[in-house]
């Protein structure tokens, strides 16, 4: 079967694990691809970043699922938060509907957070966010961790955590 990486990286996270993906299944990778990119494909896996509760560059996948009918499809979204089982149901249920869930293989991996690797706009907006968690009386362990991330960047990830989505691609 024929296999593409295809992936929309900010910081470097999300190409990290599309290339350790792509490595252990030795096969073509795409950066920023477009859907005629892919459809040559009989599996078809595509990872983004998780920013704001979107999905970086999954419309390509949704927008485009009737040309895409009959392939093995597998996304993975890459963020810093934990990836709690009830925060990615929610996550998931945003990005695709039930039925698409039955069908499509939908994977969390973590990654980092590494403020001065964003772009201009993104720093402006994580700034904000910033603000907000400085002004938290009580804060979470997810928000104090993300806070001090500002000043000491963290990474996450971690070869292994590509293990189910490899399992499930070699189905």
């Amino acid at each position: 079967m024929k296999t593409i990486v295809a992936y929309r990286s900010k910081s470097g996270y999300t190409k990290k694990y599309a290339e350790w993906i792509a490595q252990e299944l030795g096969c073509d990778i795409k950066e920023d691809p477009k859907i005629s990119d892919i459809l040559g494909y009989d599996t078809v896996i595509y990872g983004g970043g998780m920013y704001a509760g979107g999905f970086n560059g999954v419309k390509l996948i949704t927008k485009n699922l009737d040309k895409l009918s009959g392939k093995k499809i597998a996304l993975f979204a890459v963020g810093s938060n934990p990836g709690r089982e009830h925060e990615m149901k929610a996550f998931w249920d945003r990005v695709l509907t039930a039925e698409q869930q039955k069908y499509i293989g939908c994977f969390y991996l973590r990654g980092g957070f590494d403020f001065d690797r964003l772009t201009a706009r993104d720093k402006v907006l994580m700034k904000m966010l910033k603000v907000k968690l400085q002004k938290t009386k009580e804060r979470t362990e997810d928000e104090q961790g993300m806070l001090d991330a500002y000043d000491k960047p963290v990474d996450f990830s971690n070869k292994e955590n590509i293990r189910p989505l490899i399992n499930f691609v070699m189905k």
